[in-house]
């Protein structure tokens, strides 16, 4: 069985993520999204609020579930008997962080491979982070969110 890992903080989820899933789930028999909470991040969804959003988010996808982790990424896809870690790219900025990680996980976890994602060129511009900042601003996010996302977000900033 070919089981990826896709890590992330998904503060939130958006459609971009989504696009990455709903192609890497064709190559691979199952993939866990990973949830971290990034301690370099202030979160605006809670651990247990992001992995429901994603959980009502990915439903559509059989081979999809979601897990949590913290530590070390490497010791997470071993323990998982991982064979590779979706990794989704936007830009050419992404791509120079994105391959100094990979090499590092490469040289703690040899037998892991990483898989790079171009996100669709509608998303190229999608980060949770700036998601979260027009939504913040009153921004309308619907065409860059699911649905879920978007209430979750309502919720969440009409208290502030």
């Amino acid at each position: 069985m070919r089981l990826a890992v896709y890590p992330g903080s998904f503060d939130p989820i958006t459609n971009g993520h989504i696009d990455i899933l709903e192609k890497t789930s064709k190559i691979f028999d199952r993939i866990i999204i990973a949830v971290i909470h990034n301690v370099t991040k202030q979160a605006l969804f809670s651990l247990d609020e992001r992995v429901e959003l994603i959980r009502e988010s990915t439903g559509h996808l059989d081979n999809v579930e979601v897990d949590c982790f913290s530590g070390l990424l490497a010791d997470y896809v071993r323990t998982k008997s991982a064979c590779a870690i979706i990794r989704g790219l936007r830009t050419v900025s992404d791509f120079e962080y994105e391959m100094h990680m990979a090499m590092m996980n490469k040289r703690l976890v040899p037998e892991v491979d990483t898989l790079f994602a171009m996100s669709d060129s509608n998303y190229i511009f999608v980060s949770s982070s700036a998601v979260k900042e027009a939504a913040l601003l009153g921004g309308d996010v619907s065409s860059l969110v699911p649905p879920v996302v978007v209430r979750g977000l309502k919720e969440k900033l009409c208290g502030r």
